[in-house]
Protein backbone atom coordinates (compact mmCIF):
# COMPACT_ATOMS: atom_id res chain seq x y z
CA UNK A 1 0.00 0.00 0.00
CA UNK A 2 2.84 2.39 0.88
CA UNK A 3 4.46 1.56 -2.45
CA UNK A 4 1.21 2.31 -4.27
CA UNK A 5 0.86 5.62 -2.49
CA UNK A 6 4.47 6.48 -3.29
CA UNK A 7 4.03 5.72 -6.98
CA UNK A 8 0.77 7.67 -7.11
CA UNK A 9 2.47 10.61 -5.43
CA UNK A 10 5.32 10.55 -7.96
CA UNK A 11 2.88 10.42 -10.87
CA UNK A 12 0.98 13.42 -9.50
CA UNK A 13 4.20 15.35 -8.98
CA UNK A 14 5.33 14.54 -12.54
CA UNK A 15 1.99 15.61 -13.99
CA UNK A 16 2.11 18.82 -11.97
CA UNK A 17 5.59 19.57 -13.27
CA UNK A 18 4.48 18.90 -16.86
CA UNK A 19 1.51 21.22 -16.46
CA UNK A 20 3.76 23.90 -15.01
CA UNK A 21 6.16 23.57 -17.94
CA UNK A 22 3.32 23.77 -20.46
CA UNK A 23 1.80 26.82 -18.78
CA UNK A 24 5.20 28.49 -18.59
CA UNK A 25 5.94 27.78 -22.24
CA UNK A 26 2.54 29.10 -23.31
CA UNK A 27 3.07 32.26 -21.25
CA UNK A 28 6.51 32.67 -22.76
CA UNK A 29 5.05 32.23 -26.27
CA UNK A 30 2.45 34.90 -25.58
CA UNK A 31 5.05 37.22 -24.11
CA UNK A 32 7.36 36.75 -27.09
CA UNK A 33 4.60 37.04 -29.72
CA UNK A 34 5.72 39.54 -32.35
CA UNK A 35 4.29 40.86 -35.56
CA UNK A 36 7.02 42.52 -37.64
CA UNK A 37 5.85 44.40 -40.75
CA UNK A 38 8.09 45.87 -43.47
CA UNK A 39 7.23 48.56 -46.01
CA UNK A 40 8.79 51.10 -48.35
CA UNK A 41 6.26 53.68 -47.16
CA UNK A 42 7.83 56.71 -45.46
CA UNK A 43 7.62 57.05 -41.71
CA UNK A 44 4.55 59.03 -40.58
CA UNK A 45 2.97 58.72 -44.03
CA UNK A 46 -0.67 57.72 -44.48
CA UNK A 47 0.40 54.12 -45.06
CA UNK A 48 2.64 54.01 -41.99
CA UNK A 49 -0.10 55.48 -39.80
CA UNK A 50 -2.63 52.92 -41.00
CA UNK A 51 -0.20 50.09 -40.25
CA UNK A 52 0.36 51.44 -36.75
CA UNK A 53 -3.38 51.70 -36.09
CA UNK A 54 -3.89 48.14 -37.29
CA UNK A 55 -1.06 47.05 -35.02
CA UNK A 56 -2.78 48.53 -31.98
CA UNK A 57 -5.89 46.52 -32.81
CA UNK A 58 -3.82 43.34 -33.06
CA UNK A 59 -1.93 43.97 -29.82
CA UNK A 60 -5.14 44.61 -27.90
CA UNK A 61 -6.78 41.49 -29.33
CA UNK A 62 -3.68 39.33 -28.81
CA UNK A 63 -3.19 40.44 -25.22
CA UNK A 64 -0.20 39.66 -23.04
CA UNK A 65 3.05 41.34 -23.97
CA UNK A 66 2.56 41.03 -27.72
CA UNK A 67 4.84 43.34 -29.70
CA UNK A 68 4.04 45.00 -33.01
CA UNK A 69 6.85 46.56 -35.03
CA UNK A 70 6.70 48.42 -38.35
CA UNK A 71 9.87 48.99 -40.38
CA UNK A 72 9.16 51.93 -42.75
CA UNK A 73 11.33 53.71 -45.35
CA UNK A 74 12.57 50.47 -46.90
CA UNK A 75 14.82 49.88 -43.89
CA UNK A 76 14.43 46.11 -44.43
CA UNK A 77 15.30 46.35 -48.13
CA UNK A 78 13.37 46.66 -51.38
CA UNK A 79 10.10 44.86 -52.05
CA UNK A 80 11.77 41.73 -53.40
CA UNK A 81 13.82 41.57 -50.20
CA UNK A 82 10.70 42.06 -48.06
CA UNK A 83 9.09 39.05 -49.73
CA UNK A 84 12.23 37.01 -49.07
CA UNK A 85 12.35 38.05 -45.41
CA UNK A 86 8.76 36.92 -44.93
CA UNK A 87 9.56 33.53 -46.40
CA UNK A 88 12.44 32.93 -43.98
CA UNK A 89 10.57 34.28 -40.96
CA UNK A 90 12.47 37.52 -40.38
CA UNK A 91 9.24 39.42 -41.07
CA UNK A 92 5.70 38.26 -40.49
CA UNK A 93 4.13 40.65 -42.98
CA UNK A 94 4.65 43.52 -45.41
CA UNK A 95 2.75 46.28 -47.15
CA UNK A 96 3.74 45.78 -50.78
CA UNK A 97 2.94 47.15 -54.20
CA UNK A 98 2.55 44.80 -57.15
CA UNK A 99 6.34 44.89 -57.55
CA UNK A 100 6.71 42.89 -54.34
CA UNK A 101 3.44 40.99 -54.53
CA UNK A 102 4.37 39.49 -57.90
CA UNK A 103 7.34 37.81 -56.19
CA UNK A 104 4.70 35.74 -54.37
CA UNK A 105 2.00 35.46 -57.05
CA UNK A 106 2.85 36.64 -60.62
CA UNK A 107 -0.78 37.01 -61.75
CA UNK A 108 -1.19 40.08 -59.51
CA UNK A 109 0.75 42.01 -62.18
CA UNK A 110 -2.50 42.29 -64.12
CA UNK A 111 -3.66 45.09 -61.83
CA UNK A 112 -0.64 47.33 -62.41
CA UNK A 113 1.41 46.32 -65.43
CA UNK A 114 -0.94 47.24 -68.30
CA UNK A 115 -0.43 50.93 -69.20
CA UNK A 116 -3.37 53.24 -69.95
CA UNK A 117 -5.79 50.34 -69.60
CA UNK A 118 -7.76 51.63 -66.61
CA UNK A 119 -9.54 54.93 -67.19
CA UNK A 120 -10.82 55.52 -63.66
CA UNK A 121 -10.63 54.29 -60.08
CA UNK A 122 -14.11 52.83 -60.53
CA UNK A 123 -12.67 50.50 -63.16
CA UNK A 124 -9.74 49.56 -60.93
CA UNK A 125 -12.08 48.84 -58.01
CA UNK A 126 -14.45 46.78 -60.12
CA UNK A 127 -11.75 44.57 -61.64
CA UNK A 128 -9.94 44.12 -58.32
CA UNK A 129 -13.10 43.05 -56.50
CA UNK A 130 -14.06 40.66 -59.30
CA UNK A 131 -10.62 39.03 -59.14
CA UNK A 132 -10.15 39.31 -55.40
CA UNK A 133 -11.49 35.92 -54.17
CA UNK A 134 -9.47 33.89 -56.67
CA UNK A 135 -6.41 36.10 -56.20
CA UNK A 136 -6.49 35.76 -52.41
CA UNK A 137 -6.80 31.98 -52.81
CA UNK A 138 -3.66 31.98 -54.96
CA UNK A 139 -1.78 33.89 -52.27
CA UNK A 140 -3.06 31.50 -49.61
CA UNK A 141 -1.82 28.55 -51.65
CA UNK A 142 1.62 30.21 -51.68
CA UNK A 143 1.58 30.59 -47.88
CA UNK A 144 0.34 34.17 -47.48
CA UNK A 145 -2.88 35.79 -46.27
CA UNK A 146 -4.05 39.07 -47.83
CA UNK A 147 -5.38 41.31 -45.06
CA UNK A 148 -6.10 44.55 -46.93
CA UNK A 149 -6.00 45.95 -50.46
CA UNK A 150 -4.86 49.50 -51.12
CA UNK A 151 -3.45 51.75 -53.82
CA UNK A 152 -1.18 54.75 -54.03
CA UNK A 153 -2.30 56.82 -56.99
CA UNK A 154 -1.56 56.89 -60.71
CA UNK A 155 1.94 56.62 -62.14
CA UNK A 156 3.05 59.82 -63.84
CA UNK A 157 6.42 60.54 -65.49
CA UNK A 158 8.68 63.00 -63.62
CA UNK A 159 11.59 64.20 -65.74
CA UNK A 160 14.36 66.79 -65.71
CA UNK A 161 13.33 68.14 -69.12
CA UNK A 162 9.83 68.73 -70.43
CA UNK A 163 8.40 65.86 -72.49
CA UNK A 164 5.00 65.37 -74.12
CA UNK A 165 5.31 62.54 -76.66
CA UNK A 166 6.56 58.96 -76.27
CA UNK A 167 9.52 59.74 -78.53
CA UNK A 168 10.56 62.62 -76.25
CA UNK A 169 11.47 60.06 -73.59
CA UNK A 170 13.73 58.01 -75.86
CA UNK A 171 16.62 60.35 -75.19
CA UNK A 172 16.20 59.92 -71.43
CA UNK A 173 17.25 57.29 -68.89
CA UNK A 174 14.40 55.70 -66.93
CA UNK A 175 14.36 54.41 -63.39
CA UNK A 176 13.29 50.77 -63.56
CA UNK A 177 12.66 48.22 -60.84
CA UNK A 178 15.64 45.88 -60.60
CA UNK A 179 13.27 42.94 -60.12
CA UNK A 180 11.47 43.43 -63.45
CA UNK A 181 13.88 42.28 -66.21
CA UNK A 182 10.96 41.48 -68.55
CA UNK A 183 9.82 45.10 -68.48
CA UNK A 184 13.36 46.30 -69.11
CA UNK A 185 13.68 44.10 -72.18
CA UNK A 186 10.40 45.42 -73.57
CA UNK A 187 11.52 49.01 -72.99
CA UNK A 188 14.85 48.41 -74.72
CA UNK A 189 13.16 46.81 -77.72
CA UNK A 190 11.09 50.00 -78.15
CA UNK A 191 14.10 52.31 -77.98
CA UNK A 192 13.99 53.36 -74.31
CA UNK A 193 16.81 53.19 -71.76
CA UNK A 194 15.91 51.57 -68.42
CA UNK A 195 18.34 51.76 -65.51
CA UNK A 196 17.54 49.06 -62.91
CA UNK A 197 17.75 50.39 -59.34
CA UNK A 198 16.24 50.02 -55.89
CA UNK A 199 13.85 52.67 -54.58
CA UNK A 200 16.45 54.02 -52.17
CA UNK A 201 18.72 54.79 -55.14
CA UNK A 202 16.23 56.98 -57.01
CA UNK A 203 16.98 60.37 -55.48
CA UNK A 204 20.80 60.23 -55.59
CA UNK A 205 20.65 58.76 -59.12
CA UNK A 206 18.49 61.54 -60.51
CA UNK A 207 20.60 64.15 -58.74
CA UNK A 208 23.78 62.83 -60.35
CA UNK A 209 22.24 62.29 -63.80
CA UNK A 210 22.41 58.50 -63.70
CA UNK A 211 18.70 58.67 -64.51
CA UNK A 212 16.59 61.63 -65.62
CA UNK A 213 13.03 60.31 -65.60
CA UNK A 214 11.15 58.55 -62.80
CA UNK A 215 7.76 56.85 -63.24
CA UNK A 216 6.19 57.67 -59.88
CA UNK A 217 3.00 58.55 -58.08
CA UNK A 218 2.74 62.23 -57.14
CA UNK A 219 2.69 61.35 -53.44
CA UNK A 220 6.01 59.48 -53.66
CA UNK A 221 7.56 62.22 -55.82
CA UNK A 222 6.67 64.76 -53.14
CA UNK A 223 7.63 62.65 -50.12
CA UNK A 224 10.99 61.63 -51.63
CA UNK A 225 11.67 65.09 -53.10
CA UNK A 226 12.21 63.54 -56.54
CA UNK A 227 10.32 66.46 -58.10
CA UNK A 228 13.01 68.92 -56.98
CA UNK A 229 15.45 67.25 -59.42
CA UNK A 230 12.80 66.22 -61.94
CA UNK A 231 10.46 69.23 -62.01
CA UNK A 232 8.42 68.23 -65.09
CA UNK A 233 5.40 65.93 -64.71
CA UNK A 234 3.61 64.40 -67.68
CA UNK A 235 -0.06 64.51 -66.77
CA UNK A 236 -1.26 61.07 -67.91
CA UNK A 237 -2.55 58.22 -65.76
CA UNK A 238 -0.08 55.63 -67.01
CA UNK A 239 -1.06 52.90 -64.53
CA UNK A 240 -2.41 52.59 -60.99
CA UNK A 241 -0.10 51.56 -58.18
CA UNK A 242 -1.96 48.74 -56.46
CA UNK A 243 -0.83 47.15 -53.23
CA UNK A 244 -1.81 44.92 -50.34
CA UNK A 245 -0.92 44.11 -46.77
CA UNK A 246 0.01 40.45 -46.52
CA UNK A 247 1.13 38.26 -43.65
CA UNK A 248 2.44 34.72 -43.66
CA UNK A 249 -0.09 31.91 -43.29
CA UNK A 250 1.92 30.60 -40.35
CA UNK A 251 1.43 33.89 -38.53
CA UNK A 252 -2.28 33.88 -39.35
CA UNK A 253 -2.72 30.28 -38.20
CA UNK A 254 -1.05 31.14 -34.89
CA UNK A 255 -3.86 33.62 -34.14
CA UNK A 256 -7.01 32.46 -32.38
CA UNK A 257 -10.29 32.59 -34.34
CA UNK A 258 -11.31 35.60 -32.24
CA UNK A 259 -8.13 37.50 -33.09
CA UNK A 260 -8.49 36.57 -36.76
CA UNK A 261 -12.04 37.93 -36.84
CA UNK A 262 -10.92 41.17 -35.19
CA UNK A 263 -8.07 41.54 -37.68
CA UNK A 264 -10.35 40.90 -40.65
CA UNK A 265 -12.73 43.65 -39.59
CA UNK A 266 -9.93 46.13 -38.84
CA UNK A 267 -8.06 45.28 -42.06
CA UNK A 268 -11.13 45.77 -44.27
CA UNK A 269 -11.64 49.19 -42.67
CA UNK A 270 -7.96 50.07 -43.13
CA UNK A 271 -8.12 49.10 -46.82
CA UNK A 272 -11.09 51.39 -47.45
CA UNK A 273 -9.35 54.27 -45.69
CA UNK A 274 -6.07 53.67 -47.51
CA UNK A 275 -7.71 53.76 -50.91
CA UNK A 276 -9.86 56.82 -50.20
CA UNK A 277 -7.14 58.90 -48.58
CA UNK A 278 -4.41 57.90 -51.03
CA UNK A 279 -6.53 59.02 -53.98
CA UNK A 280 -7.27 62.31 -52.30
CA UNK A 281 -3.59 62.88 -51.60
CA UNK A 282 -2.71 62.59 -55.32
CA UNK A 283 -4.26 65.96 -56.14
CA UNK A 284 -2.99 67.47 -52.89
CA UNK A 285 0.55 66.33 -53.68
CA UNK A 286 0.42 67.82 -57.19
CA UNK A 287 -0.83 71.15 -55.81
CA UNK A 288 1.93 71.19 -53.19
CA UNK A 289 4.62 70.51 -55.78
CA UNK A 290 3.25 73.15 -58.18
CA UNK A 291 3.70 75.73 -55.46
CA UNK A 292 7.34 74.68 -55.26
CA UNK A 293 8.14 74.77 -58.96
CA UNK A 294 6.63 71.65 -60.52
CA UNK A 295 5.60 72.11 -64.17
CA UNK A 296 2.60 70.02 -65.24
CA UNK A 297 2.79 69.07 -68.93
CA UNK A 298 -0.53 68.01 -70.48
CA UNK A 299 -0.37 66.26 -73.88
CA UNK A 300 -2.75 67.49 -76.56
CA UNK A 301 -5.16 65.16 -78.37
CA UNK A 302 -2.63 64.13 -81.04
CA UNK A 303 0.08 63.47 -78.45
CA UNK A 304 -2.34 61.49 -76.29
CA UNK A 305 -3.19 59.34 -79.29
CA UNK A 306 0.51 58.51 -79.62
CA UNK A 307 0.50 57.31 -76.01
CA UNK A 308 -2.58 55.18 -76.59
CA UNK A 309 -0.99 53.70 -79.71
CA UNK A 310 2.11 52.84 -77.67
CA UNK A 311 -0.04 51.11 -75.03
CA UNK A 312 -1.81 49.05 -77.72
CA UNK A 313 1.59 48.02 -79.05
CA UNK A 314 2.70 46.98 -75.55
CA UNK A 315 -0.25 44.73 -74.68
CA UNK A 316 0.75 41.76 -76.89
CA UNK A 317 4.26 41.95 -75.43
CA UNK A 318 2.98 42.04 -71.86
CA UNK A 319 0.50 39.17 -72.26
CA UNK A 320 2.13 35.90 -71.27
CA UNK A 321 5.40 37.64 -70.33
CA UNK A 322 4.74 40.15 -67.56
CA UNK A 323 1.16 39.03 -66.95
CA UNK A 324 -0.03 35.42 -67.30
CA UNK A 325 -2.15 35.15 -70.45
CA UNK A 326 -5.21 33.78 -68.63
CA UNK A 327 -5.19 36.64 -66.11
CA UNK A 328 -4.55 39.22 -68.84
CA UNK A 329 -7.63 38.03 -70.72
CA UNK A 330 -9.70 37.99 -67.53
CA UNK A 331 -8.94 41.67 -66.87
CA UNK A 332 -10.02 42.64 -70.38
CA UNK A 333 -13.23 40.62 -69.99
CA UNK A 334 -14.11 42.33 -66.70
CA UNK A 335 -13.40 45.77 -68.18
CA UNK A 336 -15.56 45.01 -71.20
CA UNK A 337 -18.43 44.02 -68.89
CA UNK A 338 -18.00 47.14 -66.76
CA UNK A 339 -17.89 49.50 -69.71
CA UNK A 340 -20.95 47.94 -71.30
CA UNK A 341 -22.88 48.26 -68.04
CA UNK A 342 -23.02 44.51 -67.38
CA UNK A 343 -21.56 44.78 -63.89
CA UNK A 344 -23.49 42.09 -62.03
Amino acid sequence: MNLTKLLTSKVLVTLSLLCAVLIASQSSWAADKQLRIGTLAPKNSLYHRQLMELGEVWRAAQGGNAKYLVYPDGSQGGETELARRMRIGQLQGALLSVVGLREIEPSISALQSMPLLFKSWDEVDYVREKMRPAMEKKFLDKGFVVLAWGDAGWVRFFSKDAAFRPDDFKRMKFFAWGSEPEQQEIMKSLGYTPVPLETSDILPSIQTGMINVVPSTPYFALASQVFSSAPNMLDINWAPIVGALVITKKTWDDMSPEVQATMRTASDKAGVQLRAKARQEVDEAVDAMKKRGLVVNRPNAAQMQEWNDLAEKLYPRIRGVMVPAETFDEVFAHLKAFRSGRTK
